[in-house]
């Protein structure tokens, strides 16, 4: 499974904006969380789930809302899982914890690390989701406009026709955003990531 344990940068300096990234997290896994967020100490709070495309959905969310320190932790949970992230126990969660804390003190404010005995390790994965989160922070503000309305299902012509440009200033957009390759990167790391949460020597997953 994929433990996540968010901490607010700056926070002293700064309004706790917590529940506004629990409302990002909630919206955007959109009730795919084994295990809801939760508040666990001041400006922290954790949550889990079980599907790597979901969490580098929520994980990429939080990190282009900037102004946190995500740690993503995979490997086992301790069954039965209880109701309460708070509760919750295991590999996925001490990893979480490890990689919130080396977050910390790199500049994408993004660590991953992967318990022992997986099919892969932290250094099979963790360059390729940081590298991907570098790409994103540098996206201008026209290249996220065009993004999203992508994402949303418009196609570049109908997206040029609601931002008031021409079919050129979008293909422009297009390729300054890198978003040619978007989807292939998302589904290149969930493939990834769900190795990494394969225990060495098990079935591949289906």
């Amino acid at each position: 499974m994929f433990a996540v344990t968010v901490d607010q940068v700056g926070s002293r300096s700064d309004d706790d904006r917590v529940e506004q990234a629990i409302d990002v997290v909630s919206t955007t896994a959109a009730g795919r969380l084994v295990l809801p967020p939760e508040r666990t100490a001041g400006d922290e709070f954790q949550f889990l789930l079980d599907d790597a495309g979901t969490l580098l959905d929520v994980v990429f969310a939080l990190a282009r809302s900037d102004g946190w320190s995500i740690g993503i932790g995979v490997g086992d949970v301790e069954e039965p899982v209880p109701d309460s992230t708070r509760a919750a126990r295991g590999d996925a969660f001490v990893t979480a914890r490890a990689a919130v804390d080396r977050a910390k003190d790199v500049p994408e404010h993004l660590a991953l690390e992967v318990a022992p005995g997986r099919r892969l390790g932290t250094a099979d994965v963790e360059p390729l989701v940081t590298q991907t989160v570098r790409a994103r922070q540098r996206r201008s503000r026209e290249g996220w406009e065009l993004a999203d309305l992508l994402r949303a299902g418009h196609s570049r012509t109908e997206a040029a026709e609601l931002l008031g440009v021409t079919p050129q200033a979008v293909a422009k957009r297009w390729s300054a955003a890198d978003l040619r390759s978007d989807d292939a990167v998302h589904a290149a790391l969930a493939r990834l990531l769900t190795e990494a949460d394969t225990p060495a020597g098990a079935d591949t997953p289906a």
